[in-house]
């Protein structure tokens, strides 16, 4: 944004809003997949990767929640082609990739908890999926970030 543009809150509000659903979302993405990661072949990291993730489960939803708020109300003039309609489907997938691991791994995770079984690794084809999932996730809020500085240096 040029320095002679007049200030003008509502996309100032709109911005603040859109990056703070990055920094609480991808923040806690990233606390959440290095604690998967290391739990790969570790019991100590499962047990924590299961309890750590009752914490940044609802804060990767408060995450796109802000992006998604912050988004709309920044992008409100904007034509809804390029960077603010590949944001919108970049939403779209953290979404359904936020479902999967929220209602589908979660469930089971708290499970095996419950049972007991939480500092048992987890079985392999789980690992593998949540490994995807993980990717999908970097990849998306990343991206997303990229695509938001993209968007910032050309206006």
């Amino acid at each position: 944004m040029s320095t002679d543009t007049p200030f003008n809150f509502l996309n100032f509000i709109g911005l603040f809003l859109l990056l703070a659903g990055f920094v609480v979302g991808l923040g806690s993405v990233t606390v959440i997949e290095f604690h998967g990661l290391l739990g790969r072949r570790s019991s100590y990291w499962t047990e924590a990767t299961i309890r750590a993730h009752k914490v940044t489960k609802p804060l990767i939803w408060a995450g796109v929640f802000l992006a998604i708020v912050g988004g709309l109300i920044f992008y409100r003039h904007a034509n809804f082609v390029g960077i603010p309609l590949a944001h919108a489907l970049i939403a779209i997938i953290l979404i359904a990739n936020g479902y999967y691991l929220s209602f589908k791994v979660s469930p089971f995770l708290l499970e095996r908890e419950k049972e007991g079984c939480a500092g048992e690794t987890l079985p392999g084809l789980l690992q593998k999926k949540i490994t995807l999932s993980f990717i999908v996730s970097d990849l998306g809020w990343w991206g997303a970030l990229a695509l938001l500085v993209i968007y910032l240096l050309r206006h």
